[in-house]
């Protein structure tokens, strides 16, 4: 059986900077607020006729990933996109790259499990690189949340802390087993799936024909939800107990972690479990200070930029972990 490894990162975000002083502007919020609950500084949100859609974004992130992977892009096996804003209802964004990068007919896997939506889809793409079945797998994370946000002083505690952009990794074989990904860690709590959650559209409580029949301007089923305090709570739990679970699974210890990259949630809560397993500022790397939540993008882009700035070395080990809607959470252990 092979282990699967990661020969190729890319990423991309929208040119356009929204500050926290910009957001003060639509709603009543201020940099010092902002800063103090979530540690963001600024996000970057698409531009209306700019072009760039969840699907684009993921392409142009995917390019650079196949063009460092060293292959051409027709090695590529199969594509898994990961994301919880696809440009349409359905068909989901996973063909639309298979179409856009000229891809023979490969298959198209679309993933939406929110903020852990990418350590599924690494997940996904480990197993089927292990059983052979296939080769070499695109992975993508991409999202656009800035054209469905409440940019009110009412929608606040959510719109201050989502991003948009997209990031990317190419998986290919490796035969040699202490390299690679070592394992990966998926768990679920539907119990609380409404802690965080996007009612509508949806076939189950209210799809575009009661919203068109209603009328209704206060109307927020189609605005994300989310009880802060609470997610918060479960997240910090989440984080430790499933970075853990793969660290037991292959005989480490906290001290083996090279580089640990967090869902990029808040701020606070990767400085929490910095703290609680008193990782140096070296062995933790943090960027929504610049890009917010980008839920499902927000680890490749962080897996991006980290090994962009030399911060992922040959051997390192490196754990990327994440908890979000569903509640769902997940984890994997990489030897780089």
């Amino acid at each position: 059986m092979y282990n699967s490894k990661i020969i190729g990162l890319g990423k991309y975000v929208p040119d356009n900077v929204v500050t926290n002083d910009d957001l003060s502007k639509m709603m009543d919020t201020n940099d010092a607020w902002i800063q103090e609950r979530t540690g963001i500084k600024e996000r970057r949100w698409v531009k209306k006729g700019s072009g760039d859609t969840t699907a684009t974004m993921g392409v142009k992130a995917a390019k650079v990933a196949i063009e460092r992977a060293g292959i051409d892009k027709d090695d590529i096996d199969f594509i898994i996109f990961a994301t919880l804003s696809p440009d349409m209802y359905f068909p989901g964004p996973g063909v639309q790259v298979q179409h856009a990068l000229g891809i023979k007919t490969v298959g198209a896997l679309d993933v939406r499990n929110q903020c852990s939506g990418f350590i599924y889809a690494i997940s996904v793409a480990d197993n089927f690189i292990k059983t052979g079945m296939y080769k070499n797998i695109l992975v993508i994370g991409s999202e656009l949340h800035s054209f469905g946000l409440d940019k009110t002083t009412r929608g606040r505690g959510v719109s201050v802390i989502f991003g948009d952009g997209a990031g990317a990794a190419v998986l290919t074989r490796e035969e040699d087993n202490s390299k690679g990904i070592l394992s990966t860690h998926l768990h679920s709590e539907g119990e609380h799936a409404e802690e965080l959650v996007l009612v509508a559209p949806g076939m189950g409580k209210r799809w575009v024909s009661d919203i068109i029949a209603d009328n209704d301007p206060n109307d927020e089923s189609y605005f994300p939800h989310m009880n802060g305090q609470f997610v918060f709570k479960n997240a910090v739990v989440r984080f430790s107990e499933v970075i853990m679970e793969g660290l037991a699974k292959n005989k480490m210890e906290v001290s083996a972690i090279d580089m640990l990259i967090p869902h990029q949630a808040n701020l606070r809560i990767a400085q929490f479990i910095q703290k609680k397993f008193k990782l140096a500022d070296d062995q933790v790397f943090n960027n929504i200070q610049k890009y917010g939540n980008t839920t499902a993008a927000s680890i490749p882009i962080a897996l991006t930029e980290a090994w962009e700035e030399g911060k992922i070395k040959t051997g390192d080990t490196v754990v990327l972990a994440a908890f979000g809607s569903g509640f769902t959470w997940g984890s994997a252990v990489i030897k780089w």
